[in-house]
């Protein structure tokens, strides 16, 4: 094989990596979504080439800070002001160098050398080459656990250890070479899927560890292009997002309300639930989000759901006050999602859980209130930190008491207890925490 050949493989898979982290940091995307989009649109990769664009992709944004501080040594006109695209083939090329050695320090430095030379002319490509062949040159620190923890914000990871505990911060941080990357996808199979009208890796997959309709498998690209898509027969939806609805405990025939209803994943399983006897509210800040969950619902094939744009911190009269149930998944920091979003370590701020936190408390108490006496609140957030979780909950408790949940699995899952935890080392989710409440008379 000519060193050409060699070489083609990871060139490519370093390009399509550059190109994703692009759209990370220049237009706020999250990864998963943007190596989806990459993945679906080169569906002839082969499956070694979509496991090393989706490890540089991954591996980048959680050791990003160690492998900038590798880096900046070399680079005399230091790395903040140095080109983006620049920037990123360099973070690229150094976590090659130091974590993976299935291609040679020589040849990751060569690849990287002739990408930006292709873009940015020699003169760039000139000072990748300087800037790499000095790192191989240095003693480097292979210890990827440790360089995923010096990456994460001292706050957040003092944050994080003081809420869950130190292994259950460092699994979040992706720092716990026992338990892989949440790196794949789960969906949800609707009552009408079959084994011959389903994708087969999708129906096969595995099945959730909480809700039987669950499936958990690898990350295979775009699952809305798999068969069963189209006519309504799975949703794509996170299994510990779908324990969330699944708590609300709606029954057939009931009025429900899905408070912070986003594009509708949550409300299309309570509106299948409730049954045509009953009826479901869905209501967001954002307009464009309801029109995305009317579209949801009519590819499942369910009634339309009476949608409302609200915010629920000015206080609200265009909504009843006689719902059975109420959910409130509400806006958070998204911590419970760091080993699925890397990114979120780093455009997260020191102030940022105090503040959302009563947001939070704000939305809950607003939205809460239109349940009727002695109806069933639900609070959830995909957050780990206490101060967006138990400490929420201890405020509302003279709008709401606490309860056991009427969900039996979920009771099970609680031991009892009015709110429960899942976590990525427990239970294979993302992590979130789930309160369930009665609306105390007024």
């Amino acid at each position: 094989m000519s060193s050409k050949q060699r070489r083609a493989l990871p060139l490519d898979s370093r390009r399509l990596a550059v190109e994703v982290l692009v759209r990370v940091e220049k237009d706020a995307a999250f990864a998963a979504a943007a190596l989806d989009s990459t993945l679906s649109a080169h569906p002839g990769l082969e499956s070694r080439d979509r496991g090393l664009l989706t490890e540089l992709v991954y591996g980048v944004l959680r050791t990003r800070g160690s492998l900038l501080a590798s880096l900046e040594p070399f680079a005399t006109q230091g790395l903040k002001k140095t080109d983006r695209l620049v920037r990123l083939h360099l973070l690229v090329g150094a976590y090659q160098i130091r974590f993976l050695d299935r291609v040679p320090g020589f040849a990751v430095v060569d690849t990287a050398v002739e990408s930006v030379s292709r873009v940015r002319g020699k003169r760039m490509g000139s000072f990748v080459n300087a800037v790499l062949r000095k790192l191989c040159e240095s003693e480097l620190n292979r210890d990827l656990p440790a360089a995923r923890l010096e990456s994460a914000p001292g706050w957040l990871l003092t944050e994080l250890t003081k809420s869950v505990g130190e292994p259950a911060a460092h699994a979040l941080l992706g720092a716990d070479p026992g338990t892989p990357y949440l790196g794949g996808a789960s969906v949800r199979l609707q009552p009408s899927a079959t084994a011959e009208n389903v994708d087969r890796r999708i129906y096969s997959a595995e099945a959730g560890r909480i809700n039987s309709m669950a499936r958990r498998m690898e990350r295979l690209g775009d699952l809305r292009t798999y068969t069963g898509y189209a006519e309504g027969r799975f949703v794509v939806q996170e299994e510990g997002a779908q324990v969330i609805a699944l708590a609300l405990g709606a029954q057939p025939g009931e009025k429900v309300l899905d408070a912070c209803a986003g594009r509708g994943q949550k409300s299309s399983l309570l509106a299948s639930q409730v049954g045509p006897e009953g009826s479901v509210w869905a209501c967001d800040l954002y307009p464009a989000k309801l029109e995305a969950l009317q579209e949801e619902f009519t590819r499942l094939q369910l009634p339309a759901a009476e949608t409302v744009a609200v915010d629920w911190t000015q206080g609200v009269a265009t909504t009843p006050s006689d719902f059975d149930r109420v959910l409130v998944d509400a806006p958070c920091t998204g911590t419970g999602t760091l080993r699925r979003r890397p990114e979120i370590a780093h455009r997260l701020k020191a102030e940022d859980p105090a503040r959302i936190a009563k947001l939070s408390e704000d939305i809950l108490r607003g939205a809460a209130a239109r349940a009727k006496p002695a109806g069933r609140v639900v609070f959830a957030v995909c957050s780990v930190l206490t101060a967006e979780c138990e400490d929420v909950v201890k405020k509302v408790k003279k709008l709401l008491e606490p309860v056991p949940f009427d969900v039996p699995e979920l009771a099970e899952l609680a031991e009892g207890a009015c709110s429960l935890r899942l976590h990525p080392l427990s239970h294979g989710t993302d992590g979130y925490f789930v309160a369930s409440f009665r609306r105390r008379a007024p």
